[in-house]
């Protein structure tokens, strides 16, 4: 039996044996983080430097596009680094970083997807209530208790799991460090029905969340429907349609992940899987959640005309932010 400290790396499930298909994989998880890059950094910078979208909703974007950056850049560059090199290993120290980074970033956005909601909801169903539920001081709180529990889940996870001697060798089926597939090496029975327990629970929390998020869409549509303005309804709907779907396609895969039953489980929709809540959705929030919102289209705008004038006139310069 080898405890797990004693193990000095894992063997991670590679994407192709073919050479042609790694470097295929390699130029599109390129793509693909360039893009969340550029796009999480385009909303960050508007937030910051647009007094306009100084606003909850605001404050929470800037949130999640952290959160979609740390998710990311947590397990996308050394998938590419794999098959870039044809090789399979990632030490024991950067695997446990990389378990306790993703739950902490996941988890966290996970609760941001559902206060971001319970905002819209406010808005719409509650607007003169809005400054009082949604204070600076209470999102300051929200967006505290966010981090916190997010950190705190991803200590106790991955913690238990590291303490878990493993025994059934060190090839994770994932292309990443992942805790349920670390839990398949462990050789420890209680400690892996205590695991499991815990991402158990964890998975409710997000299904909690999930129908929170639902019946906080319901009273919107309820509220939208309403509206006597044809043209009022479909910007509510061209809104919160898009922001549902993209929720659901996280938490729905995650937990589908997480809590899909070992019959039906195989490497090929593992990795599909994984794609679909850890990589997609940072490269689509941006888009998502800044197309119907004039304000934040309106600061993209200007941060990037006052970069290209800054550029053009001094090239030297850093950029500005006309007001």
């Amino acid at each position: 039996m080898h405890n797990s400290s004693f193990m000095p790396q894992f063997l991670l499930l590679a994407f192709a044996d073919r050479r042609e298909l790694q470097l295929l994989h390699f130029w599109l998880f390129l793509a693909i983080s360039l893009a969340a890059l550029l796009a999480n950094g385009l909303i960050l910078s508007a937030v910051a430097c647009d007094h306009h979208l100084h606003t909850p909703m605001g404050f929470f974007l800037l949130n999640l596009s952290l959160t979609d950056l740390g998710s990311i850049c947590t397990t996308v560059p050394k998938a590419m680094d794999n098959s870039l090199w044809d090789t399979r290993t990632i030490s024991y120290a950067g695997c446990l970083a990389q378990a306790f980074l993703l739950v902490i970033f996941l988890g966290a956005e996970v609760f941001l997807l559902t206060i971001m909601c319970y905002d819209r909801y406010v808005a719409i169903c509650k607007p003169l209530h809005y400054g009082t539920l949604l204070g600076s001081r209470a999102c300051a709180h929200m967006a505290a208790a966010v981090w916190a529990t997010g950190f705190l889940t991803a200590l106790l996870l991955t913690a238990n799991t590291f303490s878990l001697p493993l025994c059934q060798g060190n090839a994770l089926g994932q292309f990443f460090c992942e805790i349920p597939h670390i839990l398949k090496l462990s050789c420890s029975h209680s400690g892996y029905l205590r695991e499991i327990g815990l991402i158990v629970v964890s998975c409710c929390l997000s299904l909690g969340c999930f129908v929170f998020i639902v019946f906080s869409y319901v009273q919107i549509f309820r509220a939208v429907l309403r509206i006597p303005s044809q043209q009022g309804r479909h910007k509510a709907f061209s809104t919160c349609l898009p922001h549902l779907a993209m929720v659901s396609l996280f938490i729905s895969t995650g937990t589908f992940a997480h809590l899909k039953p070992p019959s039906i489980s195989s490497p090929s929709l593992d990795q599909v899987v994984s794609v679909l809540y850890s990589v997609v959705p940072p490269a689509l929030n941006p888009l998502i959640y800044s197309l119907r919102n004039q304000e934040l289209k309106d600061a993209l705008r200007k941060l990037i005309t006052g970069c290209f004038s800054e550029a053009i006139n001094s090239p030297s310069s850093a950029c500005y932010v006309p007001h």
